[in-house]
């Protein structure tokens, strides 16, 4: 049986459960600013809209001081391509400005509260259950891999071998943002030695993948094939590039979907740890 769909594919973009659900969920906000803003008069779309970006702004810029040393330079810090936001900073920010809107403006009291009450209770009702569902036991699937020499494999057994957490990177060639975090693995793998990272290849061949490694100069353990996607189907990851971490007793702890950075992949491994 397949996984709770984790990301979804709509041709070259992918977005992740946790992105459409903020999608929906600010949809249905500005909806109900919008029609209860025509009863008070008070258009609040333009408001609703700088709420979000301020709100994103302060979990970047709280995500950036948590990892201050794994950026390199300002440009690694704005590009946000790396997933890298603290839900907490966006809250505190987004809360600030609503509340500050709200005794500076009365006139968007009611249709800014209004708003955010939708907004929230889309979210709760959706996300709600797919916690739950998400926080029951999600062992390390037994999909048949096969390394890069021909040999059938499984993640499990190589979990049993190495008795410690597991980071499995959905990848492929193709995958300009698999390309990018390459070297992050890369540079990852050589200097820890408690995780084991490997590298589960989407539906291409050990020849096109040892070819891809030699042209990128990559040196990478665990590198298996999954000639038939099956791993991303069972796991819900139809978008790459897609990184499970499970822990060491084969549960998953997180799913980052999207290109990691340095900060993003430390991030991650704190919840393994």
């Amino acid at each position: 049986m397949n996984a709770l769909q984790q990301s979804i594919a709509l041709g070259p973009l992918g977005f992740s459960l946790g992105q459409v659900l903020i999608m929906v969920a600010f949809g249905m906000a500005l909806l109900a600013g919008t029609l209860i803003g025509r009863r008070h008069r008070t258009p609040v779309a333009d408001t609703l809209f700088t709420l979000l970006l301020l709100s994103l702004a302060g979990a970047r810029l709280l995500f950036v001081a948590r990892y201050w040393s794994s950026y390199d330079d300002m440009m690694s810090i704005l590009d946000i391509r790396d997933g890298g936001f603290d839900p907490i900073g966006g809250l505190v920010v987004g809360l600030a400005y609503a509340l500050w809107l709200m005794w500076r403006l009365p006139a968007q009291r009611v249709p800014l509260a209004g708003a955010l009450l939708t907004g929230a209770l889309t979210w709760g009702l959706i996300a709600g259950p797919l916690v739950l569902l998400e926080g029951s036991a999600r062992p390390i699937p037994d999909t048949s891999l096969a390394t890069l020499g021909g040999n059938p494999t499984e993640l499990p057994s190589l979990a049993a071998a190495e008795g410690q957490p597991m980071v499995v990177n959905l990848w492929a060639t193709w995958c300009p943002p698999c390309i990018r975090e390459m070297p992050v693995f890369e540079q990852a793998q050589k200097e820890i030695d408690d995780i084991t990272f490997v590298f589960v290849n989407q539906g291409e061949s050990a020849q096109h993948v040892n070819r891809f490694l030699t042209e990128h100069s990559l040196e990478l353990d665990n590198v298996l094939l999954d000639s038939t996607n099956a791993l991303g189907e069972v796991t819900g990851s139809m978008a790459m590039p897609t990184t499970l971490f499970y822990d060491a007793d084969g549960r998953l702890s997180n799913t980052h979907f999207g290109e990691l950075s340095r900060a993003t992949l430390h991030s991650g491994l704190e919840r393994l740890r």
